[in-house]
C-alpha cells in the first residue's frame, strides 16, 4: 500500500549541499544529500524530496523566493521542509510567511553534510520535528532552536542564529 506523502522537503542549495570543487579548497553546491541522510537515519515517514534549485543562498534573487513560494504553495503537502543556505534563510521565510494551511519549517547547515562535524543531519533532525509540531506559518530550525523568520538573525561571529 502506497503512503501518501505527509512532508516535502525541498532542496534550494546551500552550504548542507556542498562539496569540494578543486584542489584548492574551494566549494561548490552539488547533488543534495537529503536523501541519503534520511536513508542513514532510518526515517520512516512518508517524504518527498523535490530540488527546488542549487544556490548559495547569498546567490538567491527575489525571483527564486518567489519561485520557492510558488512551489510550497503549489505542494500537495500541508507540511514543507526546505534546506536553504544560512546566509539568506531569514529573507526567505519572510517571504513564505502567510501561505495559508502550510507549516514551512527552513533548515540548512554551517558545515557541509558530507563532512563528518557538520550540524547538518541535527537540523534535519529538528526540522522534521519542527514541521509535524508546528502550527502553520514559516519557521526557521537551526542550532536546536525554533525561530519565526522576522525574529530571527544569523550571528556570522558565533556560527549560530539568534532571537532578534
Amino acid at each position: 500500500m502506497e503512503q501518501k506523502t505527509q512532508i516535502e522537503i525541498f532542496t534550494t542549495g546551500g552550504t548542507i549541499d556542498k562539496v569540494y570543487f578543486d584542489a584548492k579548497d574551494r566549494f561548490q553546491v552539488g547533488e543534495s544529500q537529503i536523501d541519503e541522510m534520511l536513508h542513514e537515519a532510518n526515517v520512516s515517514l512518508a517524504i518527498r524530496v523535490t530540488p527546488l534549485m542549487r544556490k548559495d543562498s547569498l546567490e538567491m534573487t527575489d525571483r527564486d523566493r518567489a519561485d520557492i513560494r510558488q512551489a510550497v504553495a503549489a505542494s500537495d503537502s500541508m507540511r514543507i521542509i526546505i534546506t536553504h543556505g544560512t546566509d539568506t534563510m531569514v529573507q526567505t521565510g519572510q517571504a513564505l510567511l502567510n501561505i495559508p494551511g502550510k507549516t514551512v519549517v527552513l533548515t540548512g547547515a554551517m558545515q557541509p553534510a558530507r563532512f563528518r562535524q557538520s550540524d547538518a543531519v541535527f537540523n534535519i533532525a529538528s526540522a522534521l520535528t519542527a514541521v509535524q509540531l508546528l502550527p502553520a506559518g514559516a519557521w526557521i530550525a537551526m542550532n536546536g532552536q525554533i525561530f519565526h523568520p522576522d525574529k530571527a538573525k544569523k550571528n556570522v561571529a558565533l556560527n549560530r542564529f539568534e532571537e532578534l
